[in-house]
C-alpha cells in the first residue's frame, strides 16, 4: 500500500469545549466545559463519561456530519474562515495567475450550480467513448495508462515517495487498488452491513450508468457485472492489519521481474506515458498485480470495459451536476450514517484546499495565524522532546545501546510547525472561473506532474503532506518528522492564553503521540535517518514485542455497539501513540513552573485539569454506521478509548482522582501498559 502518514486522526474533524460561566480573575478562562462533565458518573468507572457524560447525553449530531465533537466543530470553524477567504479572493478581480485568482476563481467555478447543471455528464464523453472503442486487455491497459498519467488512478495503484530502505531518494511504488468498498472483506462478509454495502454499490454502478445515457436493465445488469469483478480482486487484497506491517509491504522488485509475474498489464506502456525510466519498483502487495493480469486475459473484456466506465464515472461524480452527487451521497451515507449531504460550499472548500493548498494556505496564515503561536509550539515541542528523553533514559526493560539508539532518533526529529519554510509552485495550473471540470482536471494533472517530477531525485525534505488549514498534524517514519499544520493550533488544542494544564492535556498531547509514533510498532522499524532498519538489540526487540502484544489483547477487550470489539492489531500504532503521548506530555507538564502549582480552577487541581483537557479535547459522538466502518477500517480506536485506555494504564491519573483498587476500571500497576 502506499506509504502512509501517522496522522492524529482519520477524521479530518475538530471543535471547541464552551467555557464555564463561573466568574473568574479578569484574564483567567476555564478552557474547559465543566457543565458537560458528569459529575455523578465514578471517573474509575468510566473516564470518558466523568468528563463528557453530560454533554453526550445533550449534543445532536448535525443532519450533515458522521459525528459530532469536538474534532468536527474546529473543522466547521476553520470551513468557515476558508470560505469567507475564498468568497472575498473571487470578488476580488485579481491578478491573472495569482493566489487569490486561482484559489477564487476555483471556487466561484464549483459554485456555479447553474452552468453544472447545464452541461450535464457532457464532460465524460470523451473518455467514455475511448473506453467504448477498446477491444481487448491489452488497448485496456493503454487507455488505464493515458488515465493515470493525467492523474486519474483507476487499477494501477502508483506513487512516487521516498523509498523506505534509502530515505534520501525517491522511487516509483505500486499499491494495491481496483475496489470500491472500503476493504476486502467486505465482498464475503454475511453480516447485514457488508450485505447493505454491497447491495450500496450496485446501486450506485447502476445509477452512475444511467446518469450516463444507459437503459435500465443493461445498467442493473453492468452493475452487478462490477460487484463479481471486484470481488474477485478483493480476493488478491491485503486486510487493514496486513498493511500495518512495513517490512512485508516493501517488496523492491526489478522492472524485468514485474514484468514476468504480471506480463499482460504493458509495463513498459506504462511507465513510458508517465515519462519515467524506473530499474526497479517498490510493489507494496504483489499478489494484487500477479491476480490482475490473470484477470485482464481470464475476464470478458466486456467486464472490464465496465469496470473501467464505473470507476471513470463515480470518480468523477463531485464534478458533475447535482443528481451524480445525490448518488454519490446515497451510496457513502452506508458507510457515514448522514442523513444529508454537505453543503455545496463546504464541498469546494475542501476541494481547493484539497487541490491547491499550499496557495491557499499562504492566504490563511497571513489572516489567521499567531506567530506567537509557533513560538509557543517551539517551546512545547522542546519541552515534549526532553520529557521524552527523560523516560527513555529510565527505561528499565530497555539496554543501554538500545537507549543510545533511541535518543539519537527522539533528537533528530525534524520539525515542522504553522506552514512550510518553501511553498509549492502551481505556475501551470490554468483556473478559470467558468471552467469547473477542466479546473478540476488541471488541478489533478498538476498533482501528477508535480509527483512524477520526484521521481529518482532526492527527497526534499522541506515538502509537508498536509495543508497549512488542516486540522490535523502526523509523524513521517522516512523524514523522522513531526508536523503541527496551522489549521489544528488553535483552541480547544491551542490557546495561548489558556493554563499550562490544559495546553499540556490537548496539544501537548498531540505533540506526545506524533512523537510517539516514532516509537510505536511501525515507526520503531525506522532508524534516525528514515530508513528501514533495525537498530534494536535483539533481546531488547522481543521485549518491545511482548509489551505491545499486551496493548493488543487490552483493547481486544473493548467493545462498541454492545459487541462490536476493537482490533487491537489494527490500532495498536494509534494506540501505543496515545498511551505514550499522555504520559510524556504529562511529564513535561510537571517540568514546566506551573506544573508545581496546587491552586484550583473551576474547583479542580492542575492534574485533574490536565486530564479533563485531554479528555474534552478527544470527546466526539458517532453515527452507528461510521463506528461499524471505522472499526473495520481505521487505526485509530473509537475515543472512548483513546480517552480511556491511555488513562487507565497511566498511574498519575489514578493519584490526581483518587482512583481505588476496587474501581471497575482499575488496573493493576504490573499490568499496564508502559512502554515508553
Amino acid at each position: 500500500m502506499k506509504k502512509q502518514l501517522l496522522s492524529l486522526s482519520a477524521l479530518v474533524l475538530l471543535g471547541a469545549a464552551s467555557c464555564s460561566k463561573e466568574t473568574k480573575p479578569a484574564d483567567t478562562r476555564s478552557y474547559f466545559d465543566v457543565a458537560g462533565m458528569d459529575t455523578t458518573s465514578d471517573p474509575g468507572t468510566n473516564f470518558f463519561l466523568y468528563a463528557n457524560g453530560g454533554w453526550m447525553k445533550t449534543a445532536v449530531i448535525p443532519d450533515d456530519q458522521s459525528g459530532w465533537g469536538s474534532f468536527y466543530t474546529l473543522y466547521q470553524e476553520n470551513l468557515q474562515k476558508l470560505k469567507g477567504i475564498l468568497e472575498e479572493s473571487a470578488k476580488a478581480n485579481a491578478a491573472k495567475g495569482s493566489a487569490e485568482q486561482k484559489v477564487g476563481d476555483y471556487f466561484a467555478s464549483g459554485m456555479d450550480t447553474l452552468a453544472i447543471e447545464k452541461i450535464g455528464a457532457e464532460p465524460l464523453k470523451p473518455v467514455l467513448a475511448k473506453i467504448d472503442a477498446v477491444k481487448d486487455y491489452k488497448q485496456l491497459m493503454e487507455l488505464v495508462a493515458e488515465l493515470n498519467a493525467d492523474g486519474e488512478d483507476y487499477l494501477m495503484g502508483f506513487y512516487v515517495g521516498a523509498d523506505e530502505k534509502n530515505s534520501t531518494m525517491n522511487i516509483g511504488g505500486l499499491y494495491q487498488s481496483g475496489t470500491s468498498l472500503p476493504e476486502k472483506d467486505y465482498y464475503t462478509r454475511k453480516d447485514s452491513s457488508s450485505v447493505a454495502a454491497r447491495n450500496a454499490l450496485v446501486a450506485f454502478a447502476e445509477k452512475m450508468f444511467t446518469l450516463t445515457g444507459m437503459e435500465a436493465a443493461a445498467a442493473k445488469k453492468q452493475a452487478e457485472s462490477v460487484l463479481a469483478l471486484e470481488t474477485e480482486i478483493a480476493k488478491s487484497h491485503r486486510t487493514p492489519v496486513e498493511l500495518r506491517d512495513p517490512q512485508a509491504n516493501y517488496n523492491k522488485t526489478s522492472v524485468a521481474d514485474l514484468e514476468k509475474s504480471s506480463p499482460n498489464l504493458n509495463w513498459a506502456n506504462f511507465f513510458a506515458k508517465m515519462n519515467i525510466k524506473p530499474d526497479s519498483i517498490n510493489v507494496g502487495q504483489p499478489a494484487y498485480y500477479v491476480a490482475l493480469s490473470k484477470l485482464l486475459a481470464s475476464q470478458p473484456i466486456e467486464a472490464w470495459k465496465t469496470k473501467l466506465k464505473f470507476e471513470y464515472i463515480s470518480s468523477n461524480a463531485s464534478l458533475l451536476s447535482k443528481s451524480f452527487a445525490d448518488a454519490s451521497f446515497e451510496y457513502n451515507r452506508v458507510f457515514s450514517g448522514k442523513k444529508k449531504d454537505s453543503s455545496r460550499w463546504k464541498k469546494m472548500v475542501s476541494r481547493v484546499d484539497g487541490g491547491l493548498g499550499e496557495l491557499l494556505g499562504q492566504i490563511y496564515v497571513q489572516k489567521y495565524f499567531n506567530e506567537t503561536a509557533k513560538q509557543r509550539m517551539d517551546e512545547l515541542v522542546n519541552n515534549l522532546q526532553k520529557a521524552f528523553g527523560a523516560r527513555i533514559e529510565k527505561l528499565d526493560w530497555m539496554s543501554d545501546s538500545t537507549k543510545q539508539r533511541a535518543l539519537t532518533k527522539l533528537n533528530t526529529f525534524l520539525k515542522k510547525i504553522g506552514y512550510p519554510s518553501k511553498w509549492k509552485n502551481y505556475d501551470d495550473v490554468t483556473i478559470d472561473k467558468t471552467t469547473f471540470f477542466a479546473n478540476a482536471k488541471n488541478v489533478r494533472a498538476h498533482g501528477q506532474k508535480e509527483m512524477l517530477a520526484k521521481f529518482g531525485k532526492p527527497v526534499d525534505r522541506t515538502e509537508w503532506g498536509m495543508s497549512p488549514p488542516t486540522v490535523n498534524a502526523y509523524y513521517n517514519p522516512t523524514n523522522n518528522e513531526i508536523v503541527f499544520p496551522a489549521g489544528i493550533l488553535q483552541f480547544p488544542f491551542f490557546d495561548a492564553g489558556a493554563d499550562d494544564a490544559i495546553n499540556y492535556g490537548a496539544i501537548g498531547m498531540v505533540i506526545g503521540h506524533e512523537m510517539t509514533h516514532g516509537f510505536d510498532d511501525q515507526g520503531s522499524q525506522y532508524d534516525e535517518k528514515g530508513n528501514m532498519k533495525n537498530w534494536w538489540k535483539k533481546e531488547d526487540g522481543e521485549k518491545f514485542k511482548a509489551k505491545t502484544g499486551g496493548v493488543v489483547k487490552q483493547y481486544n477487550n473493548f467493545t462498541v455497539l454492545n459487541d462490536l470489539h476493537v482490533n487491537g492489531e489494527l490500532t495498536l500504532g494509534e494506540n501505543l501513540a496515545d498511551i505514550g503521548g499522555l504520559a510524556i506530555a504529562y511529564d513535561a507538564f510537571k517540568l514546566a513552573q506551573k506544573g508545581k502549582d496546587t491552586s484550583k480552577i473551576d474547583g479542580f487541581t492542575p492534574d485533574q485539569r490536565f486530564f479533563l483537557g485531554y479528555a474534552q479535547v478527544w470527546r466526539l459522538k458517532n453515527r452507528e454506521e461510521i463506528l461499524r466502518t471505522r472499526i473495520n477500517t481505521d487505526p485509530h480506536s473509537p475515543e472512548m478509548f483513546r480517552i480511556n485506555g491511555p488513562a487507565y494504564n497511566f498511574g498519575p491519573f489514578y493519584t490526581a482522582f483518587k482512583i481505588k483498587e476496587d474501581a471497575k476500571m482499575y488496573i493493576k500497576p504490573e499490568y499496564r501498559a508502559k512502554i515508553w
